[in-house]
């Protein structure tokens, strides 16, 4: 069995790294204030992220961190055709996960990161 690619989660305010690899934004979102140019995406999955509701719902309170946790996953298992596109990308090599929230330690990015993991 091979062993997939490194997977990386980092802030899309960051300075672009040659080691990111595929830089990946993961938000519904655009991030304020980020120039497209600044950025340096290889590509952007809007439909991976949390919905709307859940993102709103969430709101970034590590009280609702288990929770939202459970939830997404929830989400994601219901959304194969998005799952299945950002693991095409990530099976192509080094890759980093984008996110715009400043809470480095309570964001959807950690759960996708593990989830991709599990599911690659």
């Amino acid at each position: 069995m091979a062993i997939p690619p490194p997977l990386r989660i980092k802030r899309v305010y960051a300075p672009p790294a040659e080691s990111d690899g595929s830089r990946i934004l993961v938000d519904r979102l655009w991030p304020r204030g980020l120039g497209r140019d600044t950025a340096a995406l290889t590509s952007w999955c809007k439909s991976i992220a949390p919905s709307t509701e859940l993102r709103r719902w969430f709101s970034h309170d590590p009280q609702r961190w288990a929770e939202f946790n459970s939830r997404y996953r929830e989400e994601l298992d219901s959304n194969p055709v998005a799952v299945g596109d950002l693991a095409t990308l990530l099976h192509q090599g080094t890759a980093t996960l984008l996110y715009a929230a400043r809470d480095e330690q309570h964001n959807h990015a950690i759960v996708l990161a593990d989830y991709m993991a599990k599911h690659r």
